[in-house]
Parts: C-alpha cells; sequence; structure tokens
C-alpha cells in the first residue's frame, strides 16, 4: 500500500513539474498586426509622413509590413529593426535611446547586432505582456515615427485585452 501511494505521489509530482516547464505565451495575429501597420501608415500620412510600418511578434519575427506610396527605401529596414528592438526589450526605442545618451554604461547597446536605438519602436502589450511591437521609420524625426507608432496602438486598444 506505501509502494501504490509513493508511486502515486512521484506521478503527480513529475506531472506537476512537466506543467511548469510548458509555457503559454500570448501573441500578436496577423490581422491584428495587419490593422496596426495599416494605422501606423495612416497615422503618419494624415501629418504629410511617408512611412514604413512593421509589425513583429513576441519573439520578433515579422507579422506584417507596409510601406506608403513615396516612403522612401530605407524605411523599410528601419522600421523591421525598431520593432524588433522594441519586442526584444520590452521597451519604447525612444526611451531606449535617450538612456543610452544619459548612461555610458548603456551605451553600449548600440553595438548589439540588430538593435536600433532611434524612435519610432514600441512595444503592444496585453497587460503587461509584450505580444508584439510596431516600427515605424521614416517621419522627419524619431519622437514622430513614435507618435504614429502609439497612434496605431491607440486604434486597436479595445482588441488588447
Amino acid at each position: 500500500m506505501r509502494t501504490l501511494v509513493a508511486a502515486s505521489l512521484l506521478a503527480i509530482a513529475s506531472q506537476a513539474s512537466f506543467a511548469q516547464a510548458v509555457r503559454t505565451e500570448r501573441n500578436i495575429s496577423l490581422d491584428l498586426a495587419n490593422q496596426v501597420a495599416a494605422a501606423a501608415v495612416a497615422a503618419c500620412a494624415t501629418n504629410g509622413y511617408a512611412v514604413a510600418a512593421t509589425v513583429v511578434d513576441h519573439a520578433g519575427g515579422v507579422r506584417a509590413v507596409q510601406r506608403a506610396d513615396n516612403a522612401g527605401p530605407h524605411t523599410l529596414g528601419s522600421s523591421e529593426r525598431k520593432a524588433w528592438t522594441s519586442a526584444s526589450a520590452k521597451s519604447p526605442t525612444q526611451a531606449m535611446m535617450e538612456g543610452a545618451q544619459k548612461n555610458p554604461g548603456a551605451a553600449n547597446l548600440v553595438y548589439l547586432p540588430g538593435f536600433l536605438l532611434l524612435g519610432g519602436g514600441v512595444p503592444i502589450k496585453v497587460g503587461n505582456e509584450t505580444i508584439g511591437a510596431v516600427g515605424v521609420g521614416g517621419a522627419p524625426g524619431g519622437h514622430l515615427d513614435e507618435q504614429c507608432a502609439l497612434a496605431a496602438i491607440a486604434k486597436v486598444q479595445d482588441q488588447l485585452k
């Protein structure tokens, strides 16, 4: 009887251990990524800026890209790197750039492969969980790119629950 109880407890403990080893993560859907990209390009167009917007998932994989008519070819690369940097660090790239400028220890972030510390990358969150990020490139200043990214996220905020 003791052996049966011990075996049962061991089986339950191993199942609990297995359950903790598997994680469930939220991620941005293709539909929502397309909405965010379109909203970012539209927000910038309202202000006369031709930009590209890239939306990545929580791991930095590209989910959606839109490039406005007349947006320069460099806007694609910058929007992707901003989105990837923001998703990777779970932080807005504008804040990261400012932090790197003020803190000599953080200045080395510019040497991380793929990181782009220019304003315009903003994480997309459900509560405290980052499900993706949007990067915008092409407005005359990273702070303006960030405004378009924030406007896009605000437009879909009701879906981020």
